[in-house]
């Protein structure tokens, strides 16, 4: 059979969380349309009769601007150089740019790789061509796959592609798992989701979610209590909002996903806490999960 790891790379926003998760068929990375949503390297792992993909999802490529974005390319840079096959997404409705053909030719010297070309559901289909010639002739190598997550559009092209390029060998997890990550951590990524769709601005990027207590009770009830960590006090006013209706909303949109997620009742109680600057405090970093994996 075929098995190996894939690393998922693109920039921002490319769709790559939301690829993972159709092809996994599972939630393993929260989604969202504002940058930074992607902090961690998450696997999500697709299982078949004849092959299995452990997809890397990776933090968007962008230009850091902090020690946790710092972090984040750190973690994208290492992910891709030790594994079988690179899929780099590629937001087809944004264009092709000078930057996209020069991070596809850095990627594509350190292993296989295939382009997905996304979004092809909202875009004109007379483009899609004029884009790939335009990255055979800038030098990307690869082949591209024009693909729509939303509508599911050449998925099955796009995995017989890679699975092309894995290697032959065993299972590398059992077929049951669909992700490295736990149900902790889970959690407390579809609250900082909600919390990157429920808020403006700059404030859900210096937000953090540290789950204090995760427990099923003998009735089959989860207790979950986390804080939401924040930079400044006027953020706090901002999250908790006017009688504290913001977060009682942006909490119970997360209670339903985790509800979802679990298969079971959520009672949920939230916190907001400041934690000035921790975004470039690395003790405060560690405290909050995140850690560099070199």
């Amino acid at each position: 059979m075929k098995s190996g790891y894939i690393a998922v790379i693109g920039k921002a926003n490319a769709g790559k969380s939301t690829l993972i998760n159709v092809l996994v068929g599972e939630k393993v990375s929260i989604v969202s349309p504002k940058p930074q949503t992607t902090r961690d390297r998450i696997l999500g792992v697709l299982n078949e009769a004849d092959r299995q993909f452990v997809f890397v999802d990776t933090p968007g490529v962008y230009r850091a601007r902090n020690a946790l974005t710092d972090l984040m390319m750190r973690t994208t840079e290492t992910s891709y150089k030790d594994v079988d096959v690179i899929l780099y997404v590629h937001d087809g409705h944004g264009g092709v740019s000078s930057d996209d053909v020069e991070l596809m030719k850095k990627v594509q010297s350190a292993a296989p790789m295939i382009v997905a070309y996304t979004k092809i559901d909202i875009m004109p289909a007379e483009r899609i061509a004029e884009d790939a010639k335009r990255l055979g002739e800038a030098g990307v190598t690869a082949d591209v796959y024009p693909v729509s997550a939303r509508k599911g559009k050449n998925l099955r092209k796009l995995k017989d592609a890679l699975a092309a390029l894995l290697p032959e060998g065993e299972r590398i997890f059992s077929e049951d798992v669909v992700s490295d990550r736990s149900e902790k951590f889970m959690i407390a990524e579809i609250m900082r989701e909600k919390i990157l769709l429920k808020y403006d601005r700059e404030i859900p990027h210096g937000v953090a979610v540290l789950v204090n207590e995760f427990r099923r009770r003998e009735d089959g009830v989860y207790e979950v209590n986390l804080d939401v960590v924040c930079e400044k006090s006027n953020h706090k006013a901002i999250l908790i909002g006017k009688g504290g209706r913001a977060l009682k909303e942006a909490a119970s949109f997360a209670r339903k996903d985790m509800e979802k997620f679990l298969g079971g009742k959520v009672f949920l109680t939230t916190y907001v806490k400041v934690r000035e600057n921790w975004r470039d405090r690395e003790g405060l970093m560690r405290e909050f999960g995140y850690r560099s994996e070199e």
